[in-house]
């Protein structure tokens, strides 16, 4: 197809009345979009929520096992000299 075929195409798809809408298509999207808005709201929740309990549980770990502090020794040193 060449520019014109194409631009003749479109200016015929253009022109043709558009399709009709079914009555209660509009009262079905609302509810399905608020059911969808809903439900992403509730799973953002939910991640924050397992983001915050994850981040406590970090911190619960770290103060009770302190892991930056080095472990003690488990042999004593060598005693020399006496």
């Amino acid at each position: 197809m060449n520019r014109p075929e194409r631009e003749a195409a479109v200016r015929r798809i253009m022109e043709r009345t558009p399709p009709h809408v079914p009555n209660g298509l509009h009262t079905d999207v609302v509810r399905r979009g608020s059911r969808i808005v809903r439900r992403r709201r509730t799973v953002r929740r939910l991640l924050w929520l397992l983001l915050c309990a994850a981040t406590v549980a970090f911190v619960v770990w770290a103060a009770v096992a302190r892991p930056w502090v080095e472990p003690p020794s488990q042999t004593t040193p060598p005693l020399t000299g006496w």
